[in-house]
């Protein structure tokens, strides 16, 4: 909700400023190998052209499994009307995975799976998106990794060696859009759906009210998963602070005392632009 870029290489330089982004992310507290997750964005226009860039880093650990990835994002932005901008993007890069086979509690020694201690593999992958918005609405559909590792599929890459992650396809569609209902109270309803193969499809259904143009609180239903409570305070014209708690609604709650995650945004010259309109996304 609050940096796009995660997933749509085409929000890269959808602002007349630099962006930054840091999150950190623990997932299922006391829940033993639940996923951890640190990431860090930057991006921006290229001077006064249409082009916009962006970079993201992201380092996972679930389980036994490591993986850090950096991606670089490269969009064009076009004006289609007073109101309505196109954004159209791709972003290419990959991930390096570890495999810590000592950590594993399994019954077969002999299965060549879990030859040696550790395994390491980097795997390169591209994406692609786009995003129409206005100054209140916004629509995207991203594809962030088009590149599969499962070789009954099309655009796969066949890898040696003994482990190679089954990497799928993610497809991402977005929308949202500002109700102002005065200059202090603002209504943001959003929904992010989310679809993959082998698996349910599942949807963000979200609703946040920014109050006097500095606190937003927000609510999200996560199908499938959780209930998600958010704030996200402007600090100042340029920094931005939020929390989320996820209150999870599966059988995982028995083991666990939810998720918890936390941001800080930087706006690279936000108080010297001329900003007809706050930023709601």
């Amino acid at each position: 909700m609050f940096n796009p870029l995660l997933l749509n290489p085409a929000y890269a330089g959808s602002k007349d400023y630099m962006m930054a982004t840091l999150l950190y992310r623990k997932q299922w507290v006391d829940f033993k190998g639940a996923p951890t997750t640190q990431i860090g964005t930057l991006h921006g226009p290229l001077g006064l052209s249409k082009f916009g860039w962006g970079v993201t880093l992201a380092h996972d650990k679930i389980g036994v499994t490591d993986r850090t990835e950096g991606f670089l994002s490269a969009a064009y932005q076009m004006k289609l009307s007073e109101k309505f901008k196109l954004g159209v993007g791709l972003r290419a890069g990959g991930a390096y995975y570890t495999y810590q086979n000592s950590d594993l509690i399994y019954w077969d020694a002999n299965d060549p799976l879990f030859e040696g201690n550790q395994t390491n593999k980097f795997l390169p992958n591209a994406g692609a998106g786009a995003y129409l918005y206005s100054d209140k609405f916004y629509f995207g559909v991203s594809l962030p990794n088009a590149i599969t590792y499962d070789t009954t599929k099309v655009l796969s890459v066949g890898m040696s060696g003994n482990v190679v992650p089954n990497q799928v396809r993610h497809y991402f569609f977005t929308t949202g859009y500002a109700f102002e209902i005065n200059p202090d109270l603002v209504i943001k309803p959003s929904v992010l759906v989310k679809q993959c193969a082998n698996a349910p499809l599942e949807a963000d259904i979200n609703v946040n009210v920014l109050l006097a143009q500095v606190l937003w609180l927000g609510v999200s239903y996560r199908t499938e998963d959780a209930i998600v409570a958010l704030i996200e305070l402007q600090l100042s014209k340029k920094f931005r602070l939020g929390y989320s708690y996820d209150f999870t609604t599966t059988n995982v709650k028995n083991y666990s005392s939810g998720s918890h995650e936390i941001m800080l945004g930087y706006d690279f010259g936000y108080d010297i632009m001329k900003v007809k309109t706050p930023r709601y996304f």
